[in-house]
């Protein structure tokens, strides 16, 4: 496969701190200097040696060194904003060059889930969201207090084509009937915090929301339960709507019963996934193809982030997978970044959460190599 010339320049990325935000998170809190924060963090920019992606696509490692990398965001100002979610830091890269990245925020709670509304950012820490008022993101509002905590803690946001808010909160076990009606869900509010209402239930751990570019219809990836076999239960992609039930606990796949349970009357009021995918892959981050540098054929598909299985006999996952989409439904599936997994099985990346930058290109976190990837099209 030909690499381009980006794919082997090497170059310099730091960590440049410029100020510090959110403190507490409290209302109205103005972002304090912390300059004597240590940031060292500076690394040599490698290429991507090992990940393969389809003829005529290119990938290079954009940016190195930023722990735990999460979800990507690309904000009205054209630039990139990433949650480096165990650090308690945002911070913002420039597509168009290496620069120096700067942090936005710190001292957050695993910020996970970010979103871009009325020109300020949004962020879905463990316990709560926020706003951080832009341009600048100093100052911080609880916009949604007391999530529940525990159990899978990522706080994916998304704003739909209604502007509103929808939060999504992820089950506090692998399977159990949960007691608070706002986990294993994802909850819509107004772009203030206010009428918090349940739309979607029996997601288990729905860990990447995304808005379809035509139909405005909310996707959810799916991370499905543990503990009954390799290749069972499969991972989802789902479609929400007001009402929905996707069955965790009682449920999966298509309809099926939870041995533990045994619902089939109830599992036969739930909704189906829309797509399924190979079981324990653990799909995190989502993303349209909403760009214009890559052909045709891949404006308006769907790119799941497989992060990677922790407990199969068999590792599977550790790559990109992108869903073809036609009529604003997912109808096939396959590897589009893929070699963090080795031959060995040992593994050099989990990929987290692609994301449509300014420029056309798709950018990839992969929280264990504390990297962002770029993918480009170059032309067969």
């Amino acid at each position: 496969m030909k690499k381009s010339s980006l794919m082997r320049r090497s170059g310099r990325v730091c960590l440049a701190l410029l100020s510090a935000g959110c403190g507490s998170g409290a209302q109205g809190n103005e972002a304090a200097v912390a300059a004597d924060l240590p940031l060292d963090v500076t690394g040599d920019v490698a290429g991507a040696e090992g990940i393969q992606v389809p003829p005529g696509f290119a990938i290079e490692v954009f940016a190195a060194n930023l722990p735990q990398a999460r979800t990507i965001r690309s904000g009205p100002d054209g630039l990139l904003y990433v949650a480096l979610s165990q650090g308690g830091r945002i911070v913002r890269l420039d597509p168009a060059q290496v620069l120096p990245a700067v942090v936005v925020a710190t001292g957050l709670n695993q910020p996970y889930g970010l979103a871009f509304h009325g020109g300020d950012l949004y962020v879905g820490e463990h316990h709560q969201v926020i706003r951080l008022q832009g341009p600048d993101f100093k100052r911080s509002t609880v916009v949604v207090p007391d999530l529940p905590t525990g159990g899978h803690w990522t706080r994916e946001i998304v704003f739909g084509a209604d502007s509103m808010l929808y939060v999504s909160v992820g089950s506090s076990c692998n399977l159990c009937e949960e007691d608070d009606p706002h986990r294993a869900a994802v909850t819509r509010y107004r772009p203030d915090g206010s009428g918090g209402v349940v739309v979607a239930s029996g997601l288990r751990n729905a860990a990447g929301l995304a808005v379809h570019p035509t139909t405005g219809a909310i996707w959810a990836s799916q991370n499905e339960r543990d503990n009954l076999g390799d290749d069972v239960p499969p991972e989802e992609i789902n479609i929400l709507s007001d009402g929905t039930d996707f069955g965790w606990p009682y449920c999966y796949g298509q309809r099926l019963a939870n041995p533990e349970y045994k619902s089939p009357n109830r599992c036969a009021q739930t909704t189906p996934p829309a797509l399924e995918m190979q079981a324990h892959s653990a799909p995190l981050g989502v993303a349209f193809y909403t760009g214009t540098q890559f052909p045709e054929e891949y404006r308006g598909d769907f790119f799941v982030a497989f992060h990677g299985s922790w407990n199969r006999r068999q590792p599977t996952g550790y790559q990109l997978v992108h869903v073809d989409v036609k009529d604003g439904r997912p109808v096939s599936q396959q590897p589009f970044a893929w070699g963090w997994l080795t031959a060995s099985g040992d593994v050099d990346g989990r990929p987290v959460y692609p994301e449509v930058g300014s420029d056309g290109s798709l950018y990839l976190s992969d929280d264990l190599g504390g990297r962002v990837y770029r993918i480009r099209w170059v032309g067969r």
